[in-house]
């Protein structure tokens, strides 16, 4: 089993920026791919940014993130970071942490995973953009 824990949630005003953490722990994928799912309330989990095991750069961006989020790792820790930039109002709800083990046609992709797709789930952190 692979546990995932976010934090670095909280609340920013519009044009703010947050960092949000996920540390793995239990067991290691030879290649692990982490995801950022975003949840607003009312809505379904959407996947908004992905990366995998040695990558220096993130796999996928949902085009409404695409530019002001960056998502990136430090494998020594097993944290996966996402860097959230020029937050906006729209950008609020609740993040989570996603993992499986990678399969080919997971490194090259333009379009977003579903949330069945994903094994492992943290239990989120919440962003809130609001003035």
């Amino acid at each position: 089993e692979v546990d995932l824990v976010e934090s670095g949630g909280g609340s920013v005003q519009p044009g703010g920026s947050l960092k949000l953490s996920c540390i793995s722990s239990g067991r290691q994928y030879q290649t692990q791919c982490t995801a950022w799912f975003r949840q607003a309330p009312g809505m379904e989990r959407t996947e908004i940014a992905a990366t995998y095991t040695g990558s220096g750069l993130g796999i996928f961006y949902a085009g409404s993130v695409k530019g002001r989020f960056t998502i990136y790792q430090d494998n020594a820790k097993r944290t996966v970071y996402l860097e959230m930039n020029s937050l906006r109002p729209e950008d609020s709800g609740m993040y989570y942490c996603a993992a499986r083990s990678c399969i080919l046609g997971d490194y090259v992709r333009s379009q977003p995973r579903a949330e069945h797709e994903y094994e492992h789930w943290g239990r989120g952190t919440q962003v809130t953009v609001s003035s």
